[in-house]
């Protein structure tokens, strides 16, 4: 039995996993984010909760891990940042540990058993809070560490929402440097995401409103949000695009806030499509449709990963 975490910066979700699709959630507990002492209790209190001693903890983390180093940085957790995260809590929990990124889970439960079921390569995409994702290829992400205990490998790679590739010039709209929480301007992150929409919309019209406002003005045909969203569409694609050619994923599933919206979805996957090499007559970017808590799913595979490794 693998011992699974979601580790968010309120709450920490938990589940027993016994194999990929037997993957049973159990309690939610609010998250002690300031005392390393007490985050490890609370995961002490769930080991001897579990209805018999597992054979690794695994753990998906909004934050990343230096794969050099081991040292993790999770803004909104701040006990585990600068920490060599886990040998620290194989240290005080007296089992192995296997870490992932979020993103990383996201786009290993979407291969398991979401959109992704039965493609060789899968992009899990997020479009939300931020723009992030993650690369699975036959069941395992693509830098996966986890024969030799190490997990995901970082939370690095997939991430295509960092980089400053983000188009100034749109057709005839001359757009702002936006610049980015990773330090950059002209990442995707900052303009793509719902709260670049948001950014991208106030700045061509001046006008303040919602992510979900601008996509329900533009079901709506009103022409400034429409205006917005095209622009977003033609930022989007291009690298999107350009990301799938070199991939050349079976399928790529979006979460996120703004997955929500199936019309956006849709429109991105036909400006997408209309861009790549590959000629594709069915839908390539779908949304989301792992059942479960994705960090939950992607932990658990990570750990029976390891488990299956030795």
């Amino acid at each position: 039995m693998i011992l699974c975490f979601d580790i968010g910066g309120t709450t920490i979700k938990i589940a027993e996993a016994f194999g990929p699709d037997d993957i049973r959630p159990t309690i939610r507990v609010p998250t002690p984010a300031l005392d390393f002492t007490a985050f490890t209790s609370v995961l002490q209190s769930a080991i001897d909760a579990a209805p018999e001693r597992p054979d690794c903890l695994a753990f998906s983390i909004a934050g990343v891990i230096d794969p050099e180093t081991g040292i993790a940085t999770v803004a909104n957790i701040p006990c585990l940042s600068g920490r060599r995260l886990r040998s620290d809590l194989e240290a005080a929990l007296g089992l192995p540990v296997v870490l992932g990124n979020d993103a990383d889970c996201f786009a290993l439960a979407e291969a398991t058993i979401g959109a992704g079921r039965g493609h060789a390569v899968v992009f899990g995409i997020i479009l939300g809070t931020g723009v992030g994702g993650g690369i699975v290829v036959r069941g395992r992400l693509i830098n996966d560490s986890s024969a030799s205990g190490g997990g995901s490998g970082g939370g690095f790679t997939g991430e295509w929402g960092h980089g400053p590739v983000a188009q100034r010039i749109v057709g005839d709209t001359v757009l702002p440097a936006f610049p980015c929480g990773c330090g950059q301007t002209g990442c995707l992150d900052a303009i793509c995401s719902a709260r670049g929409m948001e950014k991208l919309h106030l700045a061509l019209g001046g006008v303040a409103l919602t992510a979900e406002d601008i996509i329900a003005a533009w079901q709506a045909e009103e022409p400034a949000a429409s205006r917005t969203i095209a622009i977003w569409l033609d930022l989007l694609s291009g690298p999107l695009a350009m990301v799938q050619n070199m991939l050349g994923a079976g399928v790529i599933a979006v979460g996120g806030g703004l997955s929500n919206a199936r019309p956006l979805i849709d429109a991105l996957d036909k400006a997408v499509r209309g861009r790549i090499l590959q000629r594709l007559s069915r839908p390539l970017i779908v949304q989301a449709q792992c059942p479960i808590e994705p960090g939950l799913v992607g932990a658990a595979v990570l750990g029976l990963n390891r488990k299956r490794d030795g």
